[in-house]
């Protein structure tokens, strides 16, 4: 919440997770896990030593996850079409996957 709602910006460090879990008075791995997820989704990256360090949105106030979820509607329906016209996930990976690669890299 704090990161979502500009408190903590990018290049700022979290608290520790023994800072955090003794001020909520939850457990340690609680806070562990809560980070990783933020790691995973791109909120925050791990710096060797230092802790976890908040990273600038690719675009303001988004994050991988909310940028997934944006995708997620056009997915859906590719996935239906792909069923009806009786495509397997690996066909409609195979046709997906030159569309994925990145602009200037064919």
């Amino acid at each position: 919440t704090q990161i979502a709602n500009g408190k903590l910006v990018s290049g700022q460090m979290l608290p520790s997770v023994r800072t955090i879990a003794e001020s909520l008075q939850i457990n340690p791995m609680t806070v562990s896990k809560a980070y990783s997820l933020l790691e995973r989704d791109g909120v925050v990256e791990r710096v060797r030593g230092q802790g976890m360090r908040v990273l600038a949105p690719a675009r303001p106030q988004d994050t991988v996850r909310q940028r997934q979820q944006q995708l997620r509607p056009l997915l859906e329906q590719v996935a239906a079409q792909a069923f009806q016209l009786g495509l397997t996930a690996d066909q409609v990976l195979t046709a997906l996957t030159p569309l994925l690669r990145e602009p200037g890299n064919d």
